[in-house]
């Protein structure tokens, strides 16, 4: 078809006004995913349903070896793309309204379209969606790969990986791929913010041979996207002076954990320590990193034959915590038995 071939999107709009127009809010044309060589003529795309109805324009067919897809996206869909908790960001940001069932919907896309902008705008919120997309990455990664033997199935998630993993980096610069996978890496080159070793780390991983070093080579990625988005957030997150009220209520009740692990170090139980402390870890790096406590590491110290030096380590980091606190000038709201807890409390 010739640059001004209008023929299609004629057909799609016809086929609207005559069949549907009572159940079609919208129909919309989207071309930047297409290939270059494609993208002469004016089609369509999808269309917003207004009735069950009008799932009935749904079809796809193939011409002259392109396949075509009138499809719905619901509004709701679209609202995911505006804040962008959708891959095809470009879907909204890039479309054009063919045929419009009122103002009203017209005004409703285009106002979707505004919000998508001002969330682009928004760097705090931008690094808050590419966390998701990160951790979208992390899941397959940990839940579908790690033990996979397949080869075919290693390298498509391999490459789901590298696709979501770039997609999280595209939208800290407050940036979306336009054209979808196509030709990211010289989208990510032009960026100003890119993990050191990424675009490397992309290239290796499509070119390994190797099921094994491709997984490897995929949570190298992880990593360091991990720590590019943890320092990023330095960056955008509005920086206001920690509650350290917060903290004591957290130690107040999360204090009984460390009275488990010291009973079962006690009674010289590894496997009752080792789990409950296993909690303790995970609770204490959290909060450590909200209230900058950065001495926390505890199970570094375990060892299976000695709990000693592990309930030393635990104690020690329970007194950073305590002593933070303090420091704060908030009072932990601890009493030396009951009734002196009555007489405070009546």
């Amino acid at each position: 078809m010739n640059k001004n071939d209008t023929r299609l999107a004629d057909w799609a709009v016809k086929l609207v006004e005559t069949e549907y127009s009572s159940d079609v809010c919208l129909l919309l044309e989207h071309n930047s995913l297409k290939l270059d060589r494609d993208m002469s003529a004016k089609t369509f795309s999808f269309y917003i349903p207004a009735t069950n109805r009008a799932y009935g324009l749904a079809r796809t067919f193939i011409i002259d070896g392109i396949g075509y897809d009138l499809f719905p996206r619901s509004w709701e869909q679209v609202e995911n793309i505006a804040d962008v908790k959708d891959y095809n960001t470009t879907c909204l940001a890039d479309a054009e309204i063919l045929w419009a069932r009122s103002d009203e919907d017209r005004q409703r896309f285009i106002s979707l379209q505004a919000r998508l902008q001002a969330n682009l705008q928004n760097p705090q919120y931008m690094w808050e969606r590419a966390v998701k997309w990160f951790d979208f990455a992390k899941d397959i990664f940990a839940m579908e790969t790690v033990f996979e033997e397949r080869l075919y199935k290693v390298r498509e998630n391999a490459g789901h990986i590298c696709d979501l993993l770039s997609n999280a980096v595209a939208i800290v610069n407050l940036r979306y791929f336009k054209h979808g996978q196509t030709n990211q890496l010289q989208e990510l080159e032009r960026m100003e913010k890119v993990p050191a070793g990424f675009i490397l780390l992309y290239k290796d991983i499509i070119a390994q041979p190797s099921p094994e070093t491709q997984k490897r080579l995929c949570a190298q990625m992880i990593f360091c996207v991990k720590d590019f988005l943890d320092g990023q957030n330095k960056n955008t997150a509005p920086q206001s002076p920690p509650d350290f009220t917060e903290l004591a209520a957290w130690y107040q009740e999360l204090c009984y954990t460390w009275r488990r692990v010291y009973h079962w170090c006690g009674q010289n139980d590894p496997i009752n320590a080792y789990v409950w402390c296993s909690m303790l870890q995970n609770e204490v790096d959290e909060w450590g990193a909200k209230f900058g406590i950065t001495e926390t590491d505890i199970l570094s110290s375990f060892n299976v034959g000695d709990l000693t030096p592990f309930r030393k380590r635990a104690e020690e980091v329970e007194q950073n915590f305590r002593k933070a606190i303090e420091d704060s000038g908030v009072r932990i709201d601890e009493y030396k038995n009951i009734d002196d807890f009555l007489n405070a409390n009546s």
